[in-house]
């Protein structure tokens, strides 16, 4: 019988404060005084009170050193009691939203996916719009402390090669936990304020900076309004897409960076081949629209860097219905989306560093194949690759695009169109939010989808932001038995 005390603890302290933090929507709504205030009391009283009396509970099995199951379980486990408590303002706030409405926003939120189900957001209360931003924020920074601590540990989909990059505290995970999130705390901070000042220094009113800021370098992508960034098309697109690159980076070269050191970011390869990917595809969907749509110069390049960095990494932003662009650019951002930005970072999706490690294995098979004799061993930022961290990257894409078939043909059981399945179904597992189709496309929303593909969708998002198997390891018996 496992010792699951540790894992409530840790959960139980994790909801608490997150439910201390409904105190700030609370007093946006009160000074606003639109009677709104009390939904966060009353959410605030419940999550503290059930996180509290859980970690009180389980105090007297306090550990900071986790077996490999009660790690998969404190992992998964927190992902999903939260979006539960953080789902209470939706269900008694205004939005009056139903329990799978409230789950899917809390989990989009809380997963950065930026999928919603709400419209109206123009006329919500400020607290109930600032606590969407909340939670991806929170989201944000709550993913990098999982990527560079608990998937390294438990050796999921290749993350166990940036083991070394995570700060050694004697092997126990909970102490390097929260060292890492003390120092990379500071530095999102510190970016979250610079990002909110230059929306500022660009014409967007404080709220307004305030909430895209929280969204922008969570790469969440939640609004404050239903035409998403389309409402402060021009400088501001060039603002967003810096920091949702800056985002997209990891956060442990930052550190390194305020250490002294900025040699590991710029030769981190991670690094380079995202920023020419990006680059790249900006140059081409840019020249694509000044050839075929015959438009202005400037305004091509900014609406491709926008909506090109927002779906690459995943924030899920939209300035303009690229929908509308034709075929080319509409399959572009499908496969974009299935990339992702660095590791460590709060981009979601594929990553980077997997595609280098698949491409430098196949390299090295086809050098196997015209040379049998050799020796060639693929390599990763200069470094050969231990074969355990290439069979795990490679389980990871087969588990990848399995589930985005399996969920695909869930959805369109459901009764969805093959575009709203199939793209529905990379974005929840990518996590990157609008789908295509008139329906969840960059136009529309998650609203009108059926209760049974919002359960789906909302599943896939808290497995896919796992990274798979962090989640699916939890349902094999062996596991359990070892």
């Amino acid at each position: 019988m496992y010792d699951l005390r540790p894992v409530g603890y840790v959960i139980g302290l994790l909801v608490a404060a997150l439910g201390a933090t409904m105190i700030i929507p609370m007093l946006v709504d009160a000074f606003d005084q639109n009677g709104h205030w009390f939904v966060f009391v009353e959410s605030a009283i419940i999550t503290i009170a059930v996180g509290g009396m859980t970690a009180m509970a389980c105090s007297n099995g306090v550990s900071d050193r986790l077996s490999l199951q009660q790690t998969f379980l404190l992992t998964t486990g927190v992902w999903l009691m939260l979006p539960v408590f953080a789902a209470i303002p939706f269900l008694i706030g205004p939005t009056e939203a139903r329990a799978v409405d409230a789950f899917f926003e809390a989990m989009s939120g809380l997963t950065t996916t930026g999928a919603t189900v709400f419209s109206g957001l123009d006329d919500l209360p400020r607290g109930l719009l600032l606590w969407r931003s909340m939670l991806q924020w929170f989201g944000g920074v709550g993913i990098i402390v999982v990527a560079m601590v608990f998937l390294p540990e438990l050796r999921v989909g290749g993350m166990q090669i940036f083991r070394s990059e995570a700060f050694e505290t004697d092997g126990k995970v909970l102490p390097r936990a929260a060292q890492i999130a003390s120092r990379i705390s500071v530095i999102y901070v510190g970016l979250t304020v610079v990002c909110a000042f230059t929306y500022l220094m660009v014409g967007l009113s404080g709220w307004d900076a305030i909430n895209h800021a929280l969204t922008t370098m969570s790469t969440g992508g939640f609004s404050t309004r239903d035409a998403s960034f389309g409402a402060f098309q021009g400088p501001a697109e060039y603002v967003a897409t810096v920091f949702m690159v800056l985002a997209s980076l990891p956060f442990v070269r930052y550190v390194q960076m305020l250490a002294g050191s900025a040699k590991p970011i710029l030769h981190d390869s991670q690094v380079r081949v995202y920023l020419a990917v990006n680059l790249v595809l900006i140059v081409l969907l840019s020249a694509y629209r000044i050839v075929f749509d015959d438009a202005h110069l400037e305004s091509s390049f900014r609406e491709a860097s926008f909506n090109v960095t927002s779906i690459l990494t995943g924030t899920g932003y939209a300035s303009v219905d690229y929908q509308l662009w034709g075929a080319f650019p509409v399959v572009t951002f499908f496969f974009i989306g299935l990339i992702g930005g660095c590791a460590g970072s709060t981009c979601c999706s594929v990553k980077i560093f997997r595609y280098q490690l698949l491409f430098s294995s196949i390299r090295s098979q086809i050098r196997r194949i015209h040379s049998p004799h050799g020796i060639f061993m693929p390599r990763y930022d200069g470094r050969p690759v231990d074969e355990d961290i290439l069979s795990s990257v490679m389980a990871f894409f087969v588990l990848f695009i399995v589930s985005m078939g399996v969920l695909s043909v869930a959805l369109s059981a459901t009764g969805l169109d093959f575009a709203t399945s199939v793209s529905g179904a990379a974005s929840a597992i990518a996590n990157v939010g609008p789908g295509l189709g008139d329906t969840i496309g960059p136009a529309g929303n998650f609203a009108p989808l059926n209760d049974t593909a919002k359960w789906l969708l909302a599943v896939a998002m808290l497995i896919g932001r796992l990274e798979l198997m962090a989640v699916f390891a939890l349902f094999t018996v062996n596991f359990w038995r070892g």
